[in-house]
């Protein structure tokens, strides 16, 4: 397999309830994932093939704001060679931000981490990413090489826009397409603001999260389009990435149903702007190894 016949999924999360508890499940609605999922569990999950791609190569990112996870996702990087990035954690408002982003670089899988994300869309100040702290640990992050990814709502975008511009040398991934609301119908306000940040040349954008913003039990492949014809327009296929949001897709479906309908999103595209999102943009993004 060749990197171009590769598919990469630039978004998965891991967790084991038996070690590290994810306060977050306890919400109703998540007793389907409300147990330990690994990466063997993802392998038998993620059969089906898109565009006669099968998976090659993951993006594991934290799910709970603890350096101790991030270390953990590191050193599990270092022995599993399906895991070719992580996206970790760290408090971006401590003073010490600089020295903890040396500690996890400088140790067990170090070389995996690419990027960093906070939980912004659960954080009340409508310019948390503009506070001077978060600004001090983002250029640190960015002085050591390391990419962001932005989880933000509806509402948050313009701390993002404004980020992209403070920040021109960051590279900026915006992760579940800005959570779009699907469900609601009402893509107007979405789509105007996607449209902003994308303007930003330094900006990707992730096709993954869609399915549990639409209704997770009866969505299909119509709910879906006007949100990808939104996001290829707007980015263009070269800078768009597919990911999973397992195991969180399995509320919706899984993901072989959403591989099966990116798939279908796909069609008609030619075959480097199916190579670009299926692996191309998510291998540049993220520094990913080729294949041998």
């Amino acid at each position: 397999m060749s990197g171009t016949e590769r598919l990469v999924d630039a978004h998965h999360h891991l967790w084991d309830l038996d070690h590290r508890p994810q306060p977050w499940l306890d919400e109703p609605g998540l007793e389907t994932i409300r147990r330990t999922f690994g990466v063997d569990d993802l392998r038998s999950a993620a059969t089906r093939p898109i565009a006669g791609r099968g998976l090659a190569s993951t993006v594991v990112v934290q799910c709970v704001t603890s350096v101790p996870e991030t270390r953990e996702l590191l050193a599990l990087a270092d022995t599993e060679p399906l895991i070719g990035a992580v996206v970790g954690w760290v408090d971006l408002t401590s003073p010490s931000v600089a020295d903890v982003l040396d500690e996890l670089l400088a140790g067990p899988g170090g070389r995996y981490l690419r990027s960093l994300r906070h939980l912004v869309q659960g954080e009340t100040d409508p310019g948390w990413l503009q506070q001077p702290a978060v600004e001090r640990g983002l250029r640190a992050a960015g002085e050591r090489g390391l990419a962001y990814d932005a989880l933000i709502r509806s509402h948050q975008f313009d701390q993002a826009v404004e980020l992209a511009d403070r920040f021109p040398e960051l590279p900026l991934v915006l992760d579940h397409a800005g959570k779009p609301p699907i469900a609601e119908g009402d893509l107007g306000d979405w789509e105007r603001q996607v449209r902003s940040l994308a303007a930003r040349p330094q900006v990707r954008c992730k096709v993954s999260g869609l399915v549990t913003e639409a209704d997770p039990h009866r969505w299909t492949i119509d709910d879906i389009r006007p949100v990808w014809d939104v996001l290829l327009s707007a980015f263009g296929p070269d800078r768009l990435m597919f990911g999973s949001d397992w195991p969180v897709c399995v509320l919706a479906g899984g993901w072989n149903r959403w591989a099966a309908a990116v798939e279908e999103l796909l069609d008609g595209c030619s075959a480097t702007e199916t190579s670009a999102v299926l692996s191309d943009t998510a291998t540049a993004f993220y520094r990913l190894n080729p294949l041998p």
